[in-house]
């Protein structure tokens, strides 16, 4: 964690997912994504965040199907 990242919480992640906090919270309970526990708090580093989207891009496929 570098001095400038800003750490998230839950609601917060889920807002920037345009996902819900169900969905974090299972990415923490799975250990898909990294994590900072403060005694009972949890957060996530924006930096792990945006990490996490770029590992979970789907690139597009040249490919075309046939009519």
């Amino acid at each position: 964690m570098t001095a400038l990242d800003v750490l998230l919480t839950i609601d917060e992640t889920a807002e920037r997912l345009r996902t819900s906090e169900r969905f974090v919270r299972r990415l923490i309970e799975e250990r898909r994504i990294a994590y900072v526990k403060l005694g009972t708090h949890v957060r996530i580093e924006e930096g792990v965040l945006s990490a996490y989207i770029a590992a979970h891009r789907v690139a597009p496929s040249t490919l075309r199907r046939a009519a």
